[in-house]
């Protein structure tokens, strides 16, 4: 299913991500960040009427496609920032040299790179924890690379990315609301708001409407639906109110109930679409993606020993070190590869991150780079690198790390200038570290967006050294350090 069309879900939630996983689609997952209330009244201004009189298709459609939007420009910048890229690319490989320096070894004792040279390349489940020697990144550190030069548009030609696909990636964007008596309700948020919901819903009928917005990347064009059901709920009682309220469920989900969840037993029938009520309709789905001209099938990227992993969890996790957090989910391109250099490495479609500098606005000399504290579950978590991750379906490791970089450390790829890019080459796995300054008159505002850091910080280059150092990053950062200065020079 390589050849898949990605999809890229508009949305955190779980729930939806969950629909469409069991029905064999792992979405890539893009938060559109959209300020929901001012959405609607922008919308409702345009149309001339005040948000109360929209109705609630109208309000679900309005919310669905601004996310879509959202989204879909977020990777117009990424697209753009990777196309607009200059300067040179050089691929490094460390293999290479192991192998022709065991090649002029006579002692057995030091062959044991040369082994390591043919060891399997293995992939493994995204979520099947590996021991930190395992996935701690090689030293290379003494070893004269051999390097190849290029010019990074000469490598971006003809390459997969964004700007080439001819269909895809889709970008889908969903919101849901619950009709009851006249009245819409999303999401309630807190305690008591969800309780005076649920003491009108108890015996009530009402509405669940799920707005739909996809787009082609490629084209740019757009389908959009709703999806409605019907819901019958039973005579719960107070108590059941009291002790479902306890359970967090319904403060954040559309309606204050769910029907996969806590909430279920609770609905007596349901007319229409169910998976619109989880708040993605699959049957909606597949007529939007054939009216943008793609097969349903086409969008299948899981297989059914993905959906029923054999792999234990907690008891295999070894090393005293914390599991990522539950909230973590698979995305295309997660994944473990036990790569020809006898180590375990993050991304099946190998990874990238960006190196961001800042100048001097007088010498135009670099001051800072952004660094990230990387968590501590992760691996050699607890030291300092930069920001990225591993390169999704689809993308060039260019739009893979600005994606990344933004997603992880609020990196705006329309703030950043690509100059460059170092690429360590191991075969079956690559590193692509793609080297950035701010736009003259920008400024990037690095933070932690998600879990994967303990904090983003500008950090002045004389100070990088003195952190405690990713392995790979402690090798390469006085070559890295050498070429920004270079850079910056032009």
């Amino acid at each position: 299913m390589n050849n898949s069309v990605p999809l890229i879900l508009a949305s955190k939630s779980k729930p939806r991500r969950d629909v469409l996983f069991s029905a064999g689609i792992c979405p890539t997952i893009r938060v559109s960040n959209v300020d929901e209330p001012a959405a609607l009244e922008r919308e409702a201004a345009a149309m001339g009427v005040a948000v109360s009189d929209l109705s609630v298709e109208q309000r679900v459609m309005i919310l669905a496609t601004a996310k879509a939007e959202a989204v879909h420009q977020a990777y117009r910048n990424v697209a753009a920032t990777a196309a607009a890229a200059h300067g040179n690319r050089i691929i490094g490989y460390p293999l290479k040299a192991v192998a022709e320096s065991s090649e002029h070894s006579d002692n057995a004792e030091n062959t044991g790179d040369s082994a390591s040279l043919e060891h399997p390349r293995i992939t493994l489940r995204a979520d099947e924890v590996q021991s930190s020697s395992d996935v701690n990144t090689r030293d290379f550190s003494g070893i004269t690379i051999p390097t190849v030069t290029e010019s990074i548009a000469d490598f971006v030609d003809g390459k997969p990315s964004l700007t080439r696909a001819e269909v895809g990636p889709l970008i889908l964007g969903c919101d849901s609301m619950f009709l009851l008596d006249g009245e819409c309700y999303g999401k309630p948020h807190s305690v008591e708001v969800a309780r005076e919901r649920l003491r009108a819903m108890r015996g009530a009928t009402g509405e669940l409407w799920t707005g739909h917005c996809l787009i082609d990347f490629a084209t740019g064009r757009i389908a959009r639906g709703a999806s409605r059901a019907t819901l019958h709920f039973c005579e719960y009682s107070d108590t059941d109110i009291e002790r479902y309220i306890a359970t967090g469920e319904p403060l954040e989900v559309a309606g204050s109930f769910t029907l996969e969840g806590f909430g279920g037993a609770f609905i007596d029938s349901i007319e229409g679409d169910p998976h619109g009520i989880i708040g993605l309709s699959l049957p909606l789905a597949r007529r939007l993606a054939a009216e943008l001209g793609v097969e349903w099938t086409d969008l299948w990227n899981v297989t059914r020993a993905d959906q029923e992993p054999d792999v234990e969890h907690d008891s295999r996790t070894g090393a005293a070190k914390p599991l990522p957090p539950k909230e973590n989910v698979h995305q295309p391109g997660d994944g473990w590869i036990d790569c020809d250099c006898g180590r375990k490495h993050w991304g099946t479609n190998g990874a990238s991150g960006v190196l961001l500098a800042r100048r001097s606005e007088q010498t135009g000399e670099v001051t800072h780079v952004v660094m990230q504290h990387r968590a501590v579950w992760s691996a050699e978590g607890g030291t300092w690198g930069i920001p990225g991750g591993a390169t999704a379906d689809g993308e060039s490791p260019i739009e893979g790390a600005l994606r990344e970089s933004y997603e992880e450390a609020n990196i705006t790829p329309e703030d950043i200038d690509v100059v460059g890019s170092y690429c360590e080459d191991h075969g079956p796995w690559a590193y692509t570290t793609v080297f950035a300054f701010e736009k003259p008159g920008h400024r990037v505002e690095p933070k932690a967006n998600d879990d994967e850091s303990m904090e983003i910080e500008w950090v002045p280059i004389e100070e990088v050294p003195n952190r405690k150092l990713l392995t790979a990053m402690r090798t390469d950062w006085p070559n890295f350090a050498a070429r920004l200065a270079q850079m910056a020079e032009k």
